[in-house]
This record gives structure tokens, C-alpha cells and sequence, in this order.
């Protein structure tokens, strides 16, 4: 058994502790309470530090890790998608993938996130988590906007996700992602949810992210639907919101991650609460776009499990799910900071959005020992629990502690994990770079 002792500890679930500790045996948390009290063991002492669970990132893309301000002249949301589609088809082969990917996972423990709900339409973002030891599912991507493409879309996703289950494990799992209403077919989402219940497969959407996305499926019309009309294929209104669609399809019965959710309306928020789907709320990535902010307050009231994504650094700057979390409750209370609110969200607030709350979030007996280890920084010892709180969710720096399932991923003796791979994906974002000049146009 190993005891980690530190000035504060932060269950998430309980109210902090004064010089605590955490006891870990194996993969799971055996004790949680004051120094004084703990039962014997080898303790490492983590001196002036905050010790809490780690973060969870509800939604990411890491194999666009190496995006990163390549796009930041575009930001209206559809001319966007077709030249992040373009520069990823031009420059990012199977090796850049994964570089990206280790970076992405790599910049996330620098900012102390031990989960990662990604979704990608390959598996370099799966191969980065397992090789890095952090906990994870990945949501493989499914596309096909024509009825006809039904069949070829889910068979090729089913044998995509038969090879990567080979490889799965405990901690990374697998999952499917029909990707967005304007690159599904409503028969693609009903075969999908259907084949995944089947599998006993996590199911992740885009849903209700911008308002071309609404004018599609309500109205037949804007800027996707002339897009897909100009590939021949028939476009009409399919319901009276994205969450509609997903609800005549039968998607919802399958309990999905829901990811964005910005332009959600009563009858929408009844529905998702109704069949006790997550929600991935991206508030930075919504920003870049002007998409507007998801009714965090109206989500919260009806029950949902909320988490928060940082979405790709294709449309944000930094991999934060804490700023990400303040941002969203900034939404809720007329920009008040709640800190007690921003770190559930960030901690066991994704873990209940991802089915994953009774193994992860919060530091409880039982729990797999996912911790994390902030010094307290340059301000000095927080004196109080409201100040420890505070300083979890702000003013943070590099962790001296990361540890999943027990296994210590980053410790004084292994900053490497953090630094190498970042470096190294430094060329695959020069070569983007030199796309991106070539071909914007002049």
C-alpha cells in the first residue's frame, strides 16, 4: 500500500482535508482522510500540494492535436469543416495521426487529465492512450450522409471497431460515433444505435452545435444542405431538432454522449433527460465559432450528466478542461466564479456524463486511484478549504503527480512523459503550416 500525503486533499464528493492522504493498494483508493488517522504504509509525501482527482475531458479530438492555430482565419463553422477536411487529407498520414494523437495525450497530463473521451475516424487517438497508460474511450467515427451508404458506412465501421476491441482493455475501452446530422443519414443513426446496443457499445454524437446544422434538419436548407444536394443527394427536413432526429432514429434509447448541445430548446432538454444521456458541453470551441452557449443552468436543473470537452486545438488554443469548466459555469450565474462547481464538472461531472462515475471523479474507497497533484504554487499554502478549491480549478501548474489505476504516469522521476512527445510533433504542424500557405487563397 502507498500512502500520498499532501497539505490538501480534494475528494470532489466529501469537503477538502487538511493535510491528507490517500492510500492506494494496487489499482484502487483503500483510504481517504486525515494524516493523523491513516493506517500504515510507504508514504510519499507530496509536501505544498493539492492532491484531487484527475481531470476528465469529455470530448476531444487528439488526432487534430497538431492543428493547433493552423485554421484560426476561419471561423464561420462550415467553411471551417471543408478546410480542416482538406489540410487532414493533404498532410496528416497515418504516422502524423499519431504523433498528433501523443501530443494531445501528452499536453492533457500537463494539465492533469487522466480520461479522454475522443472521437476520430481512426485509431491513432486509441493507440496513443494505450501506449500512454491513461484512461480513455475511443469513439470511432462513422460517416455517411446518403441513405444508400448505410450498409458500406456500418460495415466498415464494425470491422474498424472489431480490430481495435482486440486491443482494449480495462481502462481504454471502445465506442462508435455516427458523427453529425450533416454527415449521417437518418438511416445510418437508427443502424448504428441499433448494431452498437447490440454490441453493448458507448455511442458519441455532435449534436446541436451550430445554427447550420439546425437549418438542415428542420428546414432543409443553408449551407450543408446546398452542399449535400450538390453531391446528388435528396435533402428535406427530418424533424423538428437535432435531438429529434436522434430521437425518431433511436438513438437516445441508447443513453449517447451527446456532445455540444448549444442550440437545445425545453422540449429537447426533456428528451435527453428523459433517456438519461451525457452531455459533453465544449464552451471555448462553441466561442471560437460564435455558435452561442449551451443552457449549462437548464441542463443542470433537468438532471443530465454534464461534462466538459475541450474539443480539438483545430478550434481552441489549449487542452484545459479547468478553464473550460469555468467558462461554462461563468454561463450560469451571470459570469460568478463557483469553484466547487467548475471542479465537479471538471472531475466527477465528465465521469458521470462518460457511464464511468463509479470508478472515476472523485477520490471514494473502491474507486480506481486516478489522482492528480498540483503544487500549491507561488501564493503559498491555500489556508482555507475555499481557497484549496479555488486553486484547483485556477492558478495551477505542471503536475508533480499523475497516477491511473495506480500507476504513476508522471512523478519527479518521469517529466519526460509530459515534454517528449510534444516536442516531436513540432514538424507535423510545420508541414500543415506550409499547406495552409500554399493553398489559402490570396
Amino acid at each position: 500500500m502507498i500512502r500520498y500525503r499532501a497539505h490538501w486533499v480534494l475528494p470532489v464528493t466529501t469537503p477538502p482535508i487538511a493535510d491528507g492522504i490517500v492510500a492506494v493498494d494496487g489499482e484502487h483508493i483503500v483510504w481517504v482522510g486525515p494524516a493523523a488517522h491513516a493506517p500504515d504504509g510507504e508514504t510519499v509525501d507530496l509536501g505544498d500540494a493539492l492532491l484531487l482527482p484527475g481531470f476528465v475531458n469529455a470530448h476531444t479530438h487528439l488526432d487534430l492535436h497538431a492543428f493547433r492555430g493552423l485554421l484560426t482565419d476561419v471561423r464561420e463553422f462550415f467553411p471551417w469543416v471543408g478546410a480542416l477536411t482538406a489540410a487532414k487529407r493533404a498532410v496528416m498520414d497515418p504516422a502524423a495521426l499519431l504523433e498528433s494523437a501523443r501530443a494531445g495525450v501528452a499536453e492533457g497530463l500537463s494539465r492533469g487529465i487522466t480520461t479522454y473521451a475522443d472521437t476520430a475516424d481512426n485509431d491513432t487517438p486509441f493507440t496513443a492512450m494505450l501506449e500512454a497508460g491513461v484512461r480513455g474511450i475511443a469513439f470511432r467515427e462513422v460517416f455517411g450522409p446518403d441513405p444508400a451508404q448505410r450498409d458500406a458506412s456500418l460495415t466498415g465501421l464494425r470491422d474498424a471497431i472489431a480490430a481495435m476491441r482486440t486491443r482494449a482493455t480495462r481502462i481504454v475501452a471502445v465506442g462508435a460515433s455516427p458523427h453529425a446530422p450533416y454527415s449521417v443519414s437518418d438511416e445510418l443513426f437508427a443502424a448504428v444505435a441499433d448494431w452498437a446496443r447490440h454490441e453493448s457499445l458507448p455511442v458519441a454524437v455532435h449534436i446541436a452545435e451550430s445554427a447550420a446544422e439546425t437549418e438542415l434538419v428542420r428546414d432543409g436548407a443553408g449551407p450543408f444542405a446546398d452542399f449535400l444536394r450538390g453531391r446528388s443527394i435528396s435533402v428535406a427536413p427530418r424533424g423538428r431538432s437535432p435531438i429529434d432526429v436522434l430521437d425518431r432514429a433511436g438513438v437516445l434509447w441508447g443513453r449517447p454522449l451527446l456532445i455540444h448541445c448549444v442550440r437545445v430548446d425545453d422540449t429537447d432538454i426533456a428528451a435527453i433527460a428523459h433517456h438519461d444521456c451525457g452531455v459533453a458541453l465544449c464552451p471555448n470551441s462553441n466561442a471560437w465559432f460564435k455558435h452561442g452557449r449551451a443552457p449549462v443552468a437548464k441542463l443542470v436543473a433537468a438532471g443530465i450528466r454534464v461534462g466538459i470537452g475541450s474539443d480539438s486545438m483545430a478550434s481552441n488554443m489549449r487542452m484545459d478542461v479547468r478553464d473550460e469548466a469555468c467558462v461554462a459555469t461563468s454561463h450560469i450565474d451571470d459570469g460568478r466564479d463557483d469553484w466547487p462547481r467548475a471542479l465537479e464538472l471538471a472531475t466527477i461531472g465528465g465521469a458521470r456524463a462518460l457511464g464511468l462515475a463509479d470508478r472515476i471523479g472523485s477520490l471514494d474507497v473502491g474507486k480506481d486511484a486516478d489522482l492528480v497533484a498540483f503544487p500549491s504554487g507561488r501564493n503559498g499554502r491555500p489556508s482555507t478549504a475555499a481557497d484549496a478549491t479555488r486553486r484547483a480549478v485556477v492558478g495551477l501548474s505542471t503536475p508533480v503527480l499523475v497516477t491511473v489505476a495506480g500507476r504513476e504516469l508522471v512523478s519527479p522521476a518521469r517529466p519526460a512523459a509530459i515534454r517528449g512527445p510534444t516536442e516531436r510533433v513540432g514538424e507535423v504542424a510545420e508541414r500543415l503550416s506550409r499547406w495552409r500557405t500554399a493553398e489559402r487563397p490570396r
